[in-house]
């Protein structure tokens, strides 16, 4: 077995980075040509862990549909990350302004996230738009999905996919082998 000193100033700052504890030590890195083994014990090394894409999937027990027309209707207001997708139209109308929109509100300020907006036209044709957004929520804040005409109509579906502190909801019914 030979021992080789490294002299990577590189691999030093990153050694230092990651481990701060080491700042101080003077020696430079050394390698062996002895073979180690590593094993990981994670559950991502033995590849049960769910992707992110699949686990932001809507589920039957875990999705609540939301839909709004010359109205408003609250998607969620409980804290927490949440997947919000869906479709917003708009036929077409001769005068006024019409919108559809997703607005956060923490009671006392209301901030538009999303909207879709015509204004006075005489065209024949509707609009159409789809959504797909990821929002969170702290203590007090909620998200309404608002249409402000009988000629807009907002739908769609939401799903938490995290609570407050980042810890992951599965969707209901899946257990990760």
């Amino acid at each position: 077995m030979s021992i080789s000193t490294v002299t990577s100033e590189a691999l030093q700052l990153k050694l230092r980075q990651l481990l701060p504890s080491q700042q101080g030590f003077g020696t430079d890195l050394s390698a062996s040509d002895t073979i180690i083994p590593v094993i990981d014990l994670t559950a991502a090394a033995e590849g049960s862990d769910v992707p992110q894409y699949l686990q932001t999937a809507l589920a039957f027990g875990s999705q609540s549909a939301f839909a709004a027309n010359n109205g408003n209707d609250v998607i969620a207001n409980t804290t927490g990350f949440y997947r919000i997708f869906g479709n917003a139209t708009i036929k077409s109308r001769s005068s006024g302004s019409l919108t559809n929109s997703l607005t956060m509100t923490d009671g006392a300020t209301t901030k538009t996230i999303w909207k879709q907006e015509s204004f006075d036209t005489a065209d024949s044709v509707g609009y159409s738009a789809l959504f797909d957004i990821f929002v969170f929520l702290g203590t007090g804040e909620s998200i309404t999905a608002v249409s402000n005409n009988d000629s807009c109509f907002i739908a769609g579906s939401s799903r938490q996919v995290a609570d407050i502190n980042g810890t992951l909801v599965q969707p209901v019914g899946f257990t990760p082998q």
